[in-house]
């Protein structure tokens, strides 16, 4: 006599439309019983003892806990939606970053199953990527999104395993220096209003777009001697100070008195063209 709760194997009957006959499906059924309900999942093999180990297997995971009734039906689309509509609701920055991984990941991935993406697809990703002269770096970004959508649907219930994906060697150190010289060199090219934000980019080394135009005077303690980015405005979100050195203080300290001789209204920006709003570090206009 069978073990209770032991499950079962069977394969399914059909009719078959044109004759009427009854037939047998060759391909396995498992069978068990799971808080009073019955639960079928095909084996999808012609084997009864293939099946009869995956029976095995399904049964250890419905005992540990870590059976996931719908991985089966979870597809890489799906974990796509899940990385991006988490990058949204955190409000990353690297959002577009993160789209354009899927973009990629998606050529080769959209419509399979989550629980299909063996390493050994994911190596054969890599070989496509590279067959398309992709840099190991861009392809580390792409391979870092799929398995941070492999956390999240784990966290979320969605699949049962996680793939193992190992990132590729980078050679991209980067070498030599921009010396002064050189940076006079390119300060001497750009106009005036645009002098400033160079100059303040080479002594501290922070980013133009998001860290330097958008210092407002607020950010420049002159009494204590620091420039200062806040938390949740650097990219890991950990607030940022750089210390006035001199050279650092004195090209400050032309550019708030160049902004007063100017008498007109504040600009928001430290660009050269302002949007004529007060509170920022703008070449062109005067505070009040």
């Amino acid at each position: 006599m069978r073990e209770r709760g032991s499950g079962s194997l069977f394969r399914e009957r059909y009719r078959d439309r044109k004759t009427g006959q009854l037939k047998v499906c060759r391909t396995w059924m498992m069978k068990l019983w799971v808080g009073g309900k019955p639960l079928k999942r095909s084996a999808r093999t012609t084997s009864r003892a293939v099946a009869s180990q995956q029976l095995e297997q399904w049964k250890a995971q419905i005992r540990q806990g870590t059976y996931v009734p719908d991985a089966d039906q979870t597809r890489f689309d799906d974990l796509a939606t899940l990385l991006l509509d988490e990058y949204r609701a955190n409000g990353r920055k690297s959002l577009g970053r993160a789209a354009a991984a899927v973009d990629h990941l998606k050529e080769f991935f959209t419509g399979w199953r989550a629980q299909a993406l063996s390493s050994d697809r994911v190596l054969g990703y890599v070989r496509h990527r590279q067959q398309q002269r992709a840099a190991n770096a861009t392809i580390n970004r792409e391979l870092a999104a799929l398995k941070r959508m492999f956390r999240l649907g784990e966290r979320a219930g969605r699949i049962v395993r996680r793939p193992f994906i190992d990132l590729l060697q980078e050679h991209n150190a980067r070498t030599g220096f921009f010396e002064r010289a050189e940076c006079d060199a390119v300060l001497a090219q750009v106009p005036d209003d645009l002098q400033p934000v160079f100059t303040v980019a080479y002594l501290t080394g922070w980013r133009v777009k998001s860290e330097l135009l958008t210092r407002q005077w607020a950010h420049v303690d002159f009494q204590s001697g620091w420039l200062r980015l806040e938390p949740g405005e650097t990219k890991n979100a950990e607030g940022r100070q750089f210390p006035l050195t001199p050279a650092l203080r004195a090209v400050l300290e032309r550019q708030r008195a160049r902004t007063r001789r100017l008498r007109r209204r504040p600009a928001r920006s430290f660009r050269g063209c302002s949007t004529g709003r007060a509170g920022r570090l703008s070449p062109s206009v005067a505070p009040g």
